[in-house]
């Protein structure tokens, strides 16, 4: 049975791995051992049991919300007496640094692209609508990357509202995690796709983006997932990760972090505590925390990175 909490301002039903597993029906396993080894995070172990028993269930809930959400958009269209634009169903997916939320990004893509009712399943990332670091810099900005301000978020906001509009090839601009900076005259297209998952930090947050544009970032959400994990879970994943990208990516010559490269472990260990510390806790416990409950869906992970626990909103 779902935890029913005594609280009357609890938005949330509460549910263990277990019991959200056993929603999934017979939604069948369409992921391979191969696909998962291609879309798991650095320092990630999740198996196709969990897969099974989390997102499974979880693409079946949101399947229905999809094709409800078809059907709403065409009886809208018959009683206006016209055909309405092919409109997106949007997935906001928020959390911490270095929670995993990627994952469960790339994972909800993969699956629910092979739900014959919603084929066409593409994922943006709002990295990609940070500022340059040349702004950031002007703005004296790099060590808030990240928080709100960093952001050039009237340009996410029109982004979304282009795609909620049904516009076709909707640009987006395109961030190198290598370079650490967004790449200058490259971006996707997003061409009225089944379903759009974005995927970012803060994106829950309250309040409007421009005063002369009183509406939120959310506002554009037909689903909102929060990737929830105790925070000292969350800064040992993110040291860990830390340690491992010293001995992969920060070699590469053209990365941004490549002085972290020659670090001895407990020199990497400090400089990645003090990241976390001075930067990443910071902008989580300000900006991303307070807006874990306004989603419609919390995945909490334990200290191993598996979802223990599924909370849902109530409607």
């Amino acid at each position: 049975m779902s935890q029913q909490s005594s609280d009357p301002l609890d938005l949330h039903v509460t549910l263990d791995a277990k019991q959200w597993g056993a929603l999934r029906a017979n939604t069948p396993l369409t992921l391979t051992e191969s696909d998962l080894a291609q879309l798991r995070g650095i320092n990630e172990n999740i198996g196709l049991d969990e897969v099974a028993e989390i997102y499974l269930p979880l693409s079946r809930l949101l399947s229905l919300y999809v094709e409800a959400s078809q059907n709403l958009h065409r009886a809208g269209g018959t009683f206006l007496g016209n055909l309405p634009a092919k409109v997106p169903f949007v997935i906001g997916i928020a959390g911490s640094v270095a929670v995993g939320k990627s994952t469960t990004a790339r994972i909800l893509q993969k699956i629910l692209s092979r739900w014959p009712s919603h084929p066409r399943v593409d994922l943006v990332t709002t990295d990609g609508f940070l500022y340059p670091n040349r702004v950031l810099q002007e703005r004296s900005l790099m060590d808030r990357k990240g928080f709100p301000e960093s952001y050039n978020r009237l340009a996410l906001l029109r982004f979304l509202a282009n795609i909620k509009s049904g516009i076709p090839k909707v640009e987006a601009p395109v961030y190198s995690h290598l370079t650490y900076d967004v790449l200058d005259c490259q971006s996707i297209s997003i061409d009225q796709p089944d379903i759009l998952l974005v995927e970012g930090l803060t994106m829950l947050q309250t309040g409007p983006v421009d005063p002369a544009t009183p509406v939120f970032i959310s506002d554009y959400f037909d689903f909102s997932i929060y990737v929830d994990a105790h925070r000292s879970d969350i800064q040992e994943w993110y040291v860990q990760r830390f340690l491992m990208l010293r001995e992969t990516a920060f070699k590469d010559p053209r990365s941004y972090f490549k002085r972290y490269a020659s670090l001895d472990d407990a020199q990497a260990v400090q400089v990645a505590t003090e990241i976390w510390e001075t930067i990443n806790k910071k902008n989580l416990l300000e900006n991303i925390l307070p807006t874990r409950e306004r989603a419609d869906l919390i995945l909490k992970k334990a200290a191993n990175h598996r979802i223990t626990e599924v909370k849902l909103r109530r409607l």
